[in-house]
This record gives structure tokens, sequence and C-alpha cells, in this order.
């Protein structure tokens, strides 16, 4: 008896790379505090979201998370995130004053293309034959995020982020047009969210 695994959809090594050094630029750009150009990094139909997670029995395990019409710790378009950005610089944003220091780490980085990526790959461009490049991808991985501020405040976030990147031909190159954050965590410690993931 022969038992047919599906393998994952597979990227080139190119692809992988060129992704994962999107995702450390982006990274470097929140510990810099960039802000704006972090911004620029998102596509004008961003969704970000942060479901709440709560502690359920297996057989509830399908009410693990809240619903994207349920509450959530963000749930924000790129207006919201401009806001909340701008409020950051005024200097009134209490809880950022003095600002957070913040190391963001990546692992287990996978890029599964999605329908529309697998359709346009098989494209050819008016240039002469070559394939298309690829529109949209969904990235996969897993994060930890070091918060310290004033002498004492630390704080990690540890979970798994989901973004859907867009090639575009301006910036880096790419851009975030969806972000889920799922925190492993069901109760925060922390005294506030008032930083990015």
């Amino acid at each position: 008896m022969t038992i047919e695994v599906s393998s994952p959809a597979r990227v080139s090594v190119e692809l992988q790379h060129e992704i994962e050094q999107f995702l450390y630029h982006e990274a470097q750009l929140l510990a810099d505090r960039e802000y704006q150009d972090w911004l620029d990094l998102f596509a004008d139909d961003i969704h970000y979201w942060m479901p709440t997670r709560y502690n359920r029995l297996r057989r509830e395990m399908h009410k693990e998370f809240s619903a994207p019409d349920e509450a959530a710790f963000f749930d924000e378009d790129k207006d919201s995130l401009s806001r909340r950005m701008t409020r950051l610089e005024t200097g009134m944003a209490w809880a950022e004053d003095p600002p957070s220091r913040t190391r963001h780490l990546f692992t287990n980085v996978r890029v599964v293309p999605t329908e529309e990526a697998v359709l346009s790959g098989s494209r050819r461009n008016d240039q002469g034959g070559t394939p298309c490049p690829p529109g949209e991808y969904e990235v996969h991985c897993n994060f930890l995020l070091y918060r310290s501020r004033l002498e004492h405040d630390v704080e990690f976030f540890v979970g798994a982020r989901t973004d859907r990147l867009r090639r575009t031909d301006r910036g880096a190159g790419w851009e975030i047009a969806r972000r889920k954050v799922v925190l492993d965590q069901s109760t925060l410690n922390a005294k506030n969210l008032s930083m990015f993931f």
C-alpha cells in the first residue's frame, strides 16, 4: 500500500532569499524607529490583523481565535497604521516616551505561491518569452519580538505571522498586502501594545 503525500509548493532559492531579505529589512526599519519608511512597505489596501486568543478545550479548538468580526488586538488599515505612527512622532504617546527598544527575530520562513502567482508565472511577457514574475506570495514565519523600555521593562512576544507579499516596482520591490499576527500567549502581561509586529 502506497500513501501519496503531496509536497508543499516550492519557490526558487533566489526568491526565498529575496523575501527573507525583505523581512530583515522591515525588522531593521522597526529597530531603527524608521516608521515612515516602514509604513511605505505596506500596500494601500493593507489589512493588519492580530486576533485575540483564548484557552479552549480540545472540542472547542475551532473557537481558539477571535473571528474577523470580533474583538482583536489589532484590526487596522493603512490609515489607522498611519495615525498610530504619526501619534508616536508627536511626543504625546506617553507609552512610548522614552521610546521602546525592539528587536524582531524571524525563523522558519516559508514562502507559498498564491494561485495568482502560479497563474502569472505561466504567462509570458511581451519582451521575448521569459516567464512573468509572479505577483503575490503567502509568507509564513515564526517570530520573537523583544521589547525593552526604561530601566526594567522587558517583554517578549512569541508567535507566528502570515503575510501576503505583492511584488511592486517601487521601494524595496515588495509590499505587504495582508498581515495576520498570532501570539502564542493568550494572556498578555505587557503594559501596552504600542509596538508594531
